[in-house]
């Protein structure tokens, strides 16, 4: 199938689209980024150099994805995201004579979200942290810290309040005291144990 790319996009050399992809209008992707098979970059969304994205990852319009982001296969980026890589920015030199670099550096960290998780409208997402397989970031949250797999993370600064199956149904909101128990997602029937907010799966999909 063939990659479908918008009259409008900008993409620049040594950037490698997968079949069957598709580049929506006024988008802008970077040198040296990777993209794989059966996505889709929303309108007006913006994808910095050697970003790697995996197979049938959605991301929506108006996202901005910065140096050193890994995006795992089947994730999705709502609407409005913002990515960061570097917790201290300066636009210039401690003299002000001189901008800074907007080259990787020391000081560019990096941010992975695995395979499976969502990412909801309006986000923001720290760096050195990631987002765990099939969590899901609630909308217009400020993420500062990594996020486990299967949590259902919301807030300023978001926190874990639950967790949700692979098919993106809630399981439960977790309780105040610890606990162990095992689960049946209500909608698809795949089965967790879970035990003080550490989520396993029993039954994962071949």
């Amino acid at each position: 199938m063939a990659v479908r790319i918008h009259p409008t996009a900008l993409v620049e050399d040594n950037v490698t689209i997968g079949e069957g992809t598709s580049v929506w209008d006024s988008v802008h992707i970077r040198h040296s980024t990777q993209i794989g098979e059966d996505c889709i970059i929303g309108e007006k969304s913006y994808i910095a150099y050697a970003v790697k994205i995996g197979n049938r990852v959605k991301i929506n319009s108006f996202v901005y994805i910065c140096n050193a982001v890994t995006i795992e296969d089947g994730v999705m980026i709502s609407a409005g995201t913002i990515f960061t890589n570097d917790r201290f920015p300066r636009a210039a030199t401690v003299d002000l004579q001189q901008l800074r670099s907007s080259d990787a550096d020391e000081h560019t960290l990096p941010t992975l979200v695995q395979a499976g998780a969502t990412i909801g409208a309006g986000c923001t997402i720290g760096n050195d942290l990631s987002i765990g397989r099939f969590a899901m970031v609630g909308m217009g949250s400020l993420v500062t810290k990594s996020i486990p797999d299967f949590h259902l993370a919301i807030g300023h600064p978001a926190r874990s309040v639950g967790c949700v199956c692979r098919c993106g149904q809630l399981l439960m909101r977790f309780p105040d005291a610890d606990f162990e128990m095992q689960i049946d997602c209500p909608s698809c029937g795949l089965k967790y144990a879970i035990k003080n907010q550490e989520v396993h799966e029993l039954t994962p999909p071949t």
